[in-house]
């Protein structure tokens, strides 16, 4: 009975941190803590034990996750002319913009807050960009372009670090159930 309820409590925590990577927060590398703990802790005849392998696997896709999430939020920013504050602040206001876009989608069945989360993560980091960069005194056609690339760089970082932390719980489901 303890394997099973074991194996409940990991699948539900995977989701969790997915959902939470999806919102900007690091929770893939909650996926990989929760793997290492059953591959440590849970004894060999269970079927809810992890390999140190799956581990490994694990670690390597949150830090793919990572990288893409990195560089793509980084590189829409800085190709375009983007300052330094336009970065920061287009990073704040991604996760504060991936948080209430999380609620206001909730009314919506089953992946309305992922959508909503992900559509205003890029809102709100361009909006943090292009106020980084009229903080500067930029003009409003550079600091729109900014803006833009912003947004785009957010979403297809969040979206390659969500599709690394799905491919993440479908390791974790499988090392757990079968």
């Amino acid at each position: 009975m303890l394997p099973i309820f074991i194996s409940l409590l990991t699948s539900l925590w995977g989701i969790a941190c997915w959902i939470a990577s999806v919102l900007g927060l690091p929770g893939n590398w909650g996926v990989v803590a929760v793997a290492a703990l059953l591959a440590w802790l849970a004894p060999e005849e269970w079927n809810a034990r992890m390999s140190w392998a799956s581990v490994l696997i694990l670690a390597a896709l949150a830090g793919l996750g990572e990288l893409l999430e990195f560089v793509a939020g980084s590189a829409g920013v800085s190709q375009s002319g983007g300052s330094r504050r336009a970065m920061v602040l287009a990073l704040m206001g991604s996760l504060c913009g991936a948080i209430v876009g999380f609620f206001v989608g909730l009314p919506i069945p089953v992946i309305g807050g992922l959508v909503a989360s992900l559509l205003f993560s890029g809102l709100g980091a361009a909006a943090g960009a292009i106020l980084g960069q009229r903080w500067l005194g930029r003009n409003w056609s550079e600091t729109m372009s900014v803006g833009w690339a912003a947004f785009y760089g957010r979403l297809l970082g969040t979206l390659g670090k969500s599709v690394c932390g799905a491919a993440m719980v479908i390791v974790l489901l499988y090392g757990v159930w079968f």
